[in-house]
C-alpha cells in the first residue's frame, strides 16, 4: 500500500517476488494502476491480484478484487475468502484503468468541475448531490481524499489523454496553490478545527477568473441540470464498463457504489437508478448534453 506510482510498485513487487515463498499470493492495494504491468516484474503473474481497499479502510466495507490476465481462480477465491474474514464486501472486477469504482468516479468528478466552470458553485453542486442522497458532495469528497491524490493520478494518465478533449482547469490550480483539501485546511472549501466545509470566496473567484481566461461563458445552472449531468455521466461510464466486460453484472456495479462510494441505499445503486429513470430518457439527455 504505497502511493499511485508504477515505478515504485514494480520496485516493491520485484523485491517481494524475490523473498516470498513460491506459493505466496502477492496482492496490491492500488486504485488505478494496471495489475498486469505490476505482475510482469514477478516470476508468478498467476499469483498476483489487486485488493483495492476503500478509505478509510477500517470503516468502508468495499473490497474491489482485481483479476489480472493470468490470475488463477484459486487466487481469486482466496481473495474473496479474505474479504469475508475481514467482514468486507468483495466484488471481483476486471483490470482496466480505475477498475470499476474509480473509473466511474472520474467522469462524475469531471462533469461536476465543468459545471462550476460554467456558473455553478462547489457548494451548490454538493448540496444537489447530498439532497439526492449521496453521503457527501463530490467536492467535499475530493477535499477529504486529497487534491494531490487526484493530481498524481492525472499525471500518470497524461499519456492517455486524447487531443482536443475538454479537461477541467481549476483542480490543477488548487494543487499549485497548495490547497490540498482537509489536510491543509483549504481545498475547494475552507476547514477549521471541526473539519466542516465552509464555502470560500477565494475559490469562487479563482473559478470565475479561470473560466474567463479559458473563454468559458458563465450562466446560471439549474439544480436539475447539475443532478442529471453528474448522475448520467456516472451511469454512462457504468454502461461502458458492463459492455466491455470489466464488471460481470450490473448488480456488481451497484454493490460497489453502495458499499464504497456513499451512494444512497434506497436508490439501489447507479445502474438500478438508471433502470428506474428509463434508459431511453438517459440516452436522450446524454446526447443533448454532448
Amino acid at each position: 500500500a504505497v502511493f499511485e506510482n508504477m515505478a515504485l510498485k514494480k520496485q516493491i513487487f520485484t523485491e517481494l517476488d524475490r523473498i516470498a515463498s513460491s506459493d505466496c499470493i502477492l496482492a496490491t492495494n492500488t486504485s488505478t494502476l494496471n495489475i498486469d504491468e505490476i505482475a510482469s516484474v514477478t516470476s508468478r503473474p498467476q499469483k498476483v491480484i489487486g485488493t483495492h481497499f476503500f478509505s478509510p479502510a477500517n470503516i468502508m466495507r468495499l473490497l474491489e478484487i482485481v483479476r489480472g490476465a493470468k490470475t488463477e481462480k484459486p487466487v481469486i477465491a482466496t481473495a474473496l475468502a479474505l474479504a469475508k474474514r475481514l467482514k468486507k464486501v468483495g466484488v471481483v472486477v476486471g483490470n482496466c484503468w480505475g477498475f470499476v469504482g474509480n473509473r466511474m468516479m472520474f467522469p462524475y468528478m469531471r462533469e461536476a468541475q465543468f459545471l462550476v466552470e460554467e456558473g455553478a458553485t462547489p457548494s451548490q453542486v454538493d448540496k444537489v448531490l447530498y439532497d439526492f442522497g449521496m453521503a457527501m458532495g463530490i467536492f467535499a469528497v475530493d477535499d477529504m481524499g486529497g487534491i494531490d491524490i487526484a493530481w498524481r493520478i492525472r499525471q500518470e494518465l497524461k499519456h492517455l489523454a486524447k487531443p482536443g478533449i475538454r479537461a477541467p482547469l481549476v483542480a490543477d490550480r488548487l494543487y499549485d496553490m497548495g490547497r490540498l483539501g482537509q489536510k491543509t485546511g483549504r481545498g475547494w472549501y475552507r476547514y477549521g478545527d471541526d473539519r466542516k466545509a465552509v464555502a470560500d470566496p477565494e475559490v469562487e473567484q479563482l473559478i470565475e477568473t479561470t473560466a474567463k481566461e479559458a473563454g468559458i461563458p458563465r450562466r446560471e445552472v439549474s439544480n436539475e441540470e447539475i443532478l442529471e449531468r453528474c448522475l448520467y455521466s456516472l451511469i454512462n461510464e457504468g454502461a461502458r464498463i458492463l459492455e466491455e466486460g470489466y464488471a460481470q453484472r450490473a448488480a456488481d456495479i451497484d454493490v460497489i457504489y453502495l458499499t464504497g462510494y456513499g451512494y444512497p441505499g434506497y436508490r439501489g445503486g447507479p445502474m438500478w437508478t438508471a433502470d428506474t429513470i428509463g434508459l431511453k430518457k438517459i440516452y436522450q439527455r446524454i446526447l443533448e448534453f454532448e
